[in-house]
C-alpha cells in the first residue's frame, strides 16, 4: 500500500469516528441540538471524507454533534431536496458541490432551484483535476494528444463518473474549447472508471486528483495535464491545460448550504467557524492531503461564486447537448 494510499484511508478512518464533544467549545445559543450535514455523494469518497473532516471541526468549536448523513441517488438531487424540505433552523445543512451548479440546466424538471431554495454558508475547498490516459496511448503530452483527437473525430472514449460529475464536466469544458469529438462513457462512480482507464477500455478520464495521483506516480496512468489555472505542487512537471488552451480551467467545489430563511446570524456564525477551520494548521494540511485547496469566502462571495458556475456550465451544457441519461 502506498504512503497517499495510506494517508487518504488514514483521514477516512479517522474521520468516519464517532462525533463527540470537546472540552474546550465555543458557548453558543446555536445549535441547540445534533446537526445533519446532508450529503449526496457515497461513503468513503473524497467529498464523504471532506465533510467529516468538517463535521469533526463544527463539532469541536460549536459543542454539538455535526452528524454527516449520506443521501445518494438523483445527481445529487435527493439530498439537495433533503435540505430544501427541511426547517430553516439551520440544523440541517447540506454539502454544496458541482451537480448543484449544473443540475438546474442538465434536468429539465427539479423540485428546487437551488439558487433560490439554498443559502450559501461558506466554501470549503476547491478541487483540480488531472487528465489522464493508459501509458499505452500513443500521445505522450496534451498537444500530441489534441492533435490526435482532432484526427479521429468520435473514435476517442472519455470516461466519467456519471454525467454531470466532476471528470464528466472537465472533459466537456476541454472538448468545447478544443473542438475536440469524443464519446463519453459515464460510469456509476470514479472506481469503475478507473479501472477501466487502467484497463485500456477508454481513452482519457479527467479524474479527481485524490483517485488518480497514485496511478500517476506508479507509472500506471500517464498525467497529460492539470486542470487548475497553474501547475500544482503535487505534479510539478505536469503542465496546466490552460498552458495549451488558454482560458481554460476548471475546479471542483465544496462548500456549505442550508435551507432559505435560516437567520443571518446562525449563516454567519458557521461562515466564521468554517473560515477558522480552514486557516487551522491540522485541517489545512488534511485538506490538502486529499489534494483540497481551503476556499475561503463571506456567504455573499459564495453566493456569487455559485451563480458565475452555474452560468458557466449552462453554456456547456447547452452547447455539448448533454442529457443526465447519457
Amino acid at each position: 500500500m502506498t504512503l497517499m494510499r495510506r494517508q487518504f484511508l488514514g483521514l477516512a478512518a479517522a474521520a468516519a469516528g464517532t462525533v463527540v464533544a470537546p472540552n474546550l467549545a465555543i458557548p453558543q445559543s446555536y445549535p441547540t441540538r445534533p446537526v445533519r450535514l446532508i450529503v449526496g455523494h457515497s461513503p468513503g469518497g473524497a467529498p464523504d471524507v471532506l465533510a467529516r473532516l468538517l463535521a469533526q471541526w463544527l463539532t469541536d468549536r460549536f459543542g454539538r454533534p455535526f452528524i454527516v448523513e449520506n443521501r445518494t441517488g438523483g445527481g445529487g438531487n435527493i439530498a439537495t431536496e433533503a435540505v430544501v424540505n427541511a426547517i430553516a433552523d439551520g440544523h440541517t445543512l447540506l454539502l454544496v458541490s458541482l451537480p448543484n451548479a449544473v443540475n438546474g440546466t442538465l434536468y429539465e424538471k427539479l423540485g428546487h432551484d437551488f439558487i433560490r431554495d439554498i443559502v450559501p454558508v461558506a466554501g470549503i475547498s476547491r478541487d483540480p483535476n488531472v487528465m489522464v490516459v493508459n501509458p499505452s496511448f500513443p500521445a505522450k503530452t496534451i498537444q500530441e494528444f489534441i492533435t490526435y483527437a482532432k484526427s479521429r473525430p468520435g473514435q476517442l472514449t472519455m470516461g466519467s463518473a456519471g454525467c454531470g460529475s466532476s471528470p464528466h464536466m472537465a472533459g466537456e469544458l476541454f472538448k468545447f474549447m478544443t473542438g475536440i469529438d469524443m464519446v463519453h462513457v459515464p460510469y456509476r462512480s470514479s472506481p469503475p472508471a478507473l479501472n477501466d482507464l487502467l484497463g485500456g477500455q477508454v481513452h482519457v478520464y479527467f479524474g479527481p486528483m485524490v483517485a488518480s495521483i497514485e496511478h500517476v506516480k506508479a507509472g500506471r496512468l500517464r498525467a497529460l495535464a492539470v486542470t487548475a489555472a497553474t501547475r500544482l505542487s503535487a505534479l510539478p512537471n505536469i503542465p496546466s491545460v490552460g498552458e495549451f488552451v488558454p482560458g481554460y480551467e476548471f475546479n471542483a467545489f465544496y462548500g456549505i448550504g442550508a435551507p432559505k430563511s435560516v437567520a443571518t446570524d446562525i449563516v454567519d456564525k458557521l461562515n466564521r467557524e468554517i473560515n477558522a477551520g480552514l486557516a487551522d494548521p491540522k485541517l489545512h494540511k488534511q485538506l490538502a492531503d486529499l489534494g483540497s485547496s481551503g476556499f475561503v469566502v463571506s456567504p455573499s462571495e459564495f453566493g456569487k461564486f455559485i451563480a458565475m458556475e452555474t452560468e458557466k456550465w449552462a453554456k456547456v451544457i447547452r452547447a455539448a447537448n448533454i442529457r443526465p441519461t447519457e
